[in-house]
């Protein structure tokens, strides 16, 4: 919008799309500088010859940071409308459960599990510290994925061995409390989506926009169900519905930091939603946020 009020359009140029998304550049810069706006609209002329109405949300120089803390239950989808809204208003994304996972992964691989499935509590305790998780970008997907030491383990980490094992792991005190704190080191500085079981209760108990997300057991069976298959991964409705509800039970029972909706935050029941309304309505919600602080 130049200085009289007027939207500016910007057309196509030839060779190839212009348009990029502000996670890319922080800010989007235009040609008159950096507003103070939510929403830039302008029209598009693709290879068809057709026109289309964009609407783009972009994390501008002067709009206040804010961290975003997105709890709920396993397979709600969280990790994915996290990874959007991150991508789309320019802030780090950090997927707590792949942390607790690559620990899970970690666990596994050393044998530190007895033949009953118990943890091997001590062991673990002192192999602590030659667990190293880092999140690094891919290039092609824009998309960070998950490293255990050095190790991209994005793919790993989602099998089922992993997930029933994992809710066990994340309810080890010196677990949570290790992972607990290089999280809230990575939000010093905000401009941060973050989900998990206790992002906004424990984690950011300060978090400007608290979102709890559920759905029924069946429908998030179903997600995970269809996620497995498609990554080419072996996988059984019945055995992932059972350990949806026994991830359920732990997480929600479980001595340190239980699952459990924050006071002061937003519940958003996703089961009949598409994943283009369940983007909208958090969107609106982090500028109802940013608009109030």
């Amino acid at each position: 919008r130049d200085e009289s009020g007027q939207w500016r359009e910007q057309q196509q140029q030839r060779g190839g799309p212009f348009i990029r998304s502000g996670a890319e550049f922080g800010a989007f810069q235009t040609p008159i500088g950096l507003r103070e706006i939510s929403c830039f609209q302008f029209v598009a002329r693709g290879e068809s010859g057709l026109y289309a109405m964009i609407s783009l949300h972009f994390k501008v120089k002067h709009m206040k940071k804010i961290i975003i803390a997105i709890d709920g239950f396993s397979s709600c989808g969280k990790s994915t409308m996290a990874k959007e809204l991150a991508k789309e208003i320019g802030y780090i994304y950090v997927d707590t459960g792949a942390m607790y996972r690559s620990v899970t992964l970690f666990a596994l691989r050393a044998g530190l599990f007895d033949a009953d499935g118990n943890i091997q509590r001590e062991e673990l305790r002192d192999r602590m510290h030659d667990i190293d998780i880092s999140f690094r970008l891919n290039p092609d997907t824009k998309r960070p994925e998950t490293f255990l030491n050095g190790e991209n383990v994005e793919r790993e980490i989602r099998s089922m061995e992993v997930s029933e094992r994992v809710s066990p792991i994340a309810a080890v005190d010196f677990v949570r409390a290790a992972l607990v704190a290089q999280q809230q080191r990575m939000g010093r500085e905000k401009g941060l989506v973050m989900d998990g079981r206790d992002i906004g209760t424990a984690v950011f108990p300060q978090a400007e926009l608290k979102i709890f997300v559920t759905a029924t057991a069946e429908v998030r069976a179903q997600r995970r169900f269809d996620e497995l298959q498609e990554k080419g991964m072996p996988a059984c409705y019945d055995e992932i519905l059972r350990n949806v509800q026994e991830r359920d039970y732990i997480d929600s029972h479980r001595e340190v930091s239980p699952l459990r909706k924050a006071a002061d935050a937003i519940e958003l029941d996703n089961s009949h939603l598409t994943l283009a309304q369940q983007q909208e309505w958090l969107r609106q919600r982090y500028l109802e946020a940013v608009g109030s602080v």
